[in-house]
């Protein structure tokens, strides 16, 4: 695995470029973005879209709705968040300025610069080779070096504790960018120079959001490589803070924070200090989300993973029915919804369903099933899907349309 930063210059815009870069999520494969990207390409050559944007009042800047937002449930219920689709023609601006060859040397320099320090950092985004998904090779560099490394470290530390950013994305100050590759005095000096790196992404970024300078869009693999830049900025002023770096050692992952330490005491002055260096750059931690564990063991893994493993063991893909099964994993969802373990346990479901030949008796009770639980966890839908696909083409087939109607109507209702 090779993190993207540690690529020349092309090789960045080439990567960056690619449409699962573009929009990282779960789409049906039917939708991509690779033709509009590379017709925008085309059409813009190596130009900024600020060269074709009209005047006043018609600029992006001055308008509302420039990126079309999506929003996502993270609980089935409650918990929405926004994703982004960025608008092509600024996203492929702001790969241009970004992997410029002066620009791209001084982001790789500033952020070797910046990682050295107090917190360690495990999530650089990681570049692939197209044989294997972007986000898969991002889950396993999270195994390796965060959720193993956390492993390792209960050798040394007795305590851990776990916070996070709340809303990292949408609090981010766009000012702070700036800040953070050139340093804070030195972008202060020159905060009206347009031609500034760091400003250049701030100003497109806010073009594309209506002038906003409270967040960055969520979506795409540019903006994780900015959001870890400005994080690894926060790093750099704890590390500043913390000049006795001996008795503890911080992991971060993105906007986790794993702190170990050999006492709640120190454990605590870390967090305090952690949080005022994030209150700079317009983020807070999450409190409700703060969690101590006097075992390390226990504390590095999540909950939900070990509740995967527990239901693996009681033999989920080899249960007396596929109806025991499907009950086994919509419990599973009910208390840990929308959780990495679902797509695995339903990639395991899927397995043993794709093997029938004939609809059982209880197929429609199947189907509600599913359905269910992907209402419950809409982030294994992209799994969950494949199983509704099996399970309805083992229907008669004058009833198929009739059971697909059933599925998107409950699916339209949560």
């Amino acid at each position: 695995m090779t993190r993207i930063i540690d690529l020349d210059a092309a090789s960045a815009k080439a990567y960056l470029e690619k449409p699962e870069c573009y929009f990282r999520s779960d789409f049906p494969p039917y939708i991509s973005f690779e033709t509009i990207l590379k017709d925008v390409a085309t059409a813009m050559g190596e130009q900024p879209y600020t060269t074709f944007q009209k005047a006043k009042p018609e600029r992006a800047v001055d308008m509302a709705g420039v990126n079309y937002e999506l929003l996502s449930t993270k609980d089935g219920r409650f918990a929405w968040r926004p994703f982004e689709l960025i608008h092509p023609a600024i996203y492929m601006t702001l790969v241009q300025t970004m992997c410029e060859d002066a620009n791209w040397k001084l982001l790789q320099d500033r952020l070797q610069q910046l990682h050295t320090g107090a917190v360690e950092c495990t999530s650089f985004p990681m570049s692939t080779d197209g044989a294997v998904k972007h986000d898969a090779v991002q889950v396993r560099n999270w195994w390796l070096r965060y959720e193993q490394r956390s492993l390792e470290l209960s050798l040394e530390y007795t305590h851990l504790l776990k916070t996070d950013v709340s809303n990292c994305y949408g609090s981010l100050y766009t000012h702070s960018i700036p800040w953070a590759l050139h340093g804070y005095e030195a972008a202060k000096e020159k905060q009206g120079d347009k031609s500034l790196f760091g400003n250049r992404l701030d100003f497109h970024i806010r073009n594309s959001r209506y002038g906003q300078t409270n967040g960055i869009t969520q979506g795409s693999v540019l903006m994780d490589i900015i959001a870890e830049l400005v994080l690894a900025y926060v790093d750099h002023l704890i590390t500043l803070q913390l000049t006795d770096s001996q008795d503890f050692r911080i992991l971060r992952y993105r906007d986790d924070y794993s702190i170990f330490t050999r006492s709640d005491h120190r454990a605590a002055e870390i967090v305090r200090v952690i949080s005022d260096c994030l209150r700079k750059v317009g983020m807070q931690l999450g409190s409700a989300k703060t969690l101590a564990s006097a075992n390390i063991i226990e504390g590095a893994i999540k909950p939900e993973k070990l509740a995967g493993i527990h239901l693996e063991d009681m033999d989920i893909t080899h249960a007396k029915s596929i109806q025991k099964q499907l009950l086994r994993l919509h419990a599973f969802a009910r208390l840990y919804p929308n959780t990495g373990a679902i797509k695995r346990l339903a990639d395991s479901a899927f397995q043993k369903i794709s093997k029938a030949t004939e609809a059982p008796e209880d197929l429609r009770v199947q189907v509600a099933i599913v359905c269910d639980i992907a209402a419950l966890s809409p982030g294994a839908f992209p799994a969950l899907s494949g199983v509704l696909a099996k399970l309805i083409s083992l229907a008669p087939e004058v009833d198929r349309p009739e059971m697909w109607k059933k599925v998107t109507e409950k699916m339209q209702r949560g």
